[in-house]
C-alpha cells in the first residue's frame, strides 16, 4: 500500500470536516445528494466526452496503482545487468541466451535479446527508444484523464451552485427558507473544488510521478543493455547505472558494496 496516497487523502478530507465542526457547522449540512449528483455526474460525463473509451478505462484501472506501491528493485536490476556483463566478457555475449528465461522485465529482455542477436548498436538504440516513446505517451494518458476531470469539476460545481440559486430565487416568497437554500446551493461549489484539489489533481500528480519512475527504470535498462553489448568493464557499467538511482538508493548501494568488500577482505 502507498501510505502517502492513503494518508494524504484521509488527512485532507479529515481536516476539512474538522474545520467545518470547529467553525460551528454540522457535517450533515455539507452532505447534499443533489449537489453530489450534479458535480460527480457532470464531471464524469465531461471527462468521458473528452477522451476515448479505452483511455477512460485505462484511467479507471490506474486508480489502484495510486494506492499501491509497485514492487520494483532497481538495485536488483543493476546487479542482474552486471552479472550479465561479467558473463558476456568471459564467455561472449551469445552465452547470455540461456539466461533470458530468468529475465522478468519484458523491456530488458527485448533489449538484451537484440544485443545477443548481434543487432547494430545504433539500430538497437533506435528500436528501444521507439518503444520508450510509445510507453511514455501511453503511460501519461491516465494522468491526463484525471487532470482534465480536475479542471472540469470546479466549473461544474459553480454550475450546480447557480442552479441552486435559481431555485432559491424562484422561492423568494418564503423568506424562512432563503438561508438554507443558499447554503445548499454553495455545497455544489465545495464538492467541485474539493473533488478537484483533494482527489483528482493529486491522483494525476501521483500517476505522473510513478510513470516517470518507470521511465527512468527503462532508460537504465536500455543503457545497461547497450553497455553489455559494447563489452564495457562491469565496473564502468556499475558507475553508469547507479547514476539512475535516487540518493537514498545510492546510499543503500554503497552500503551494500562496502559490506561485500569487507566480507571479501575477511
Amino acid at each position: 500500500m502507498d501510505l502517502t496516497s492513503v494518508g494524504g487523502l484521509i488527512l485532507g478530507i479529515a481536516a476539512i470536516l474538522l474545520g467545518q465542526v470547529l467553525e460551528g457547522g454540522r457535517i450533515g449540512s455539507i452532505l447534499q445528494p443533489t449537489a453530489a449528483l450534479i458535480v460527480f455526474g457532470g464531471t464524469i460525463g465531461a471527462t468521458i466526452l473528452g477522451f476515448p473509451l479505452h483511455v477512460v478505462m485505462a484511467a479507471m484501472k490506474a486508480i489502484t496503482s495510486v494506492f499501491t506501491e509497485k514492487k520494483v528493485n532497481p538495485e536488483a536490476v543493476i546487479e542482474e545487468i552486471i552479472r550479465f556483463a561479467n558473463k558476456a566478457r568471459k564467455e561472449g555475449i551469445i552465452s547470455l541466451e540461456g539466461e533470458m528465461d530468468s529475465v522478468k522485465d519484458p523491456f530488458l529482455k527485448k533489449a538484451l535479446m537484440l544485443a545477443i542477436d548481434g543487432t547494430d548498436p545504433r539500430v538497437l538504440r533506435q528500436t528501444m527508444e521507439v518503444e520508450l516513446a510509445y510507453h511514455e505517451e501511453h503511460g501519461e494518458q491516465p494522468a491526463k484523464v484525471f487532470e482534465a476531470a480536475g479542471g472540469f469539476s470546479p466549473t461544474i460545481g459553480i454550475l450546480g451552485a447557480v442552479l441552486g440559486l435559481i431555485h432559491v430565487m424562484e422561492n423568494l416568497a418564503d423568506a424562512s427558507k432563503l438561508g438554507e437554500g443558499i447554503a445548499v446551493a454553495f455545497v455544489a461549489t465545495v464538492y467541485g473544488v474539493g473533488l478537484a484539489n483533494l482527489i483528482l489533481l493529486p491522483m494525476a500528480s501521483k500517476l505522473k510521478a510513478k510513470h516517470r519512475a518507470d521511465m527512468v527504470m527503462q532508460e537504465m535498462m536500455l543503457e545497461g543493455s547497450m553497455s553489455v553489448q559494447e563489452g564495457l568493464n562491469p565496473r564502468i557499467i556499475e558507475e553508469k547505472l547507479i547514476s539512475f538511482l535516487t540518493e537514498e538508493q545510492k546510499l543503500r548501494w554503497k552500503e551494500k558494496a562496502g559490506a561485500k568488500t569487507k566480507r571479501k577482505a575477511a
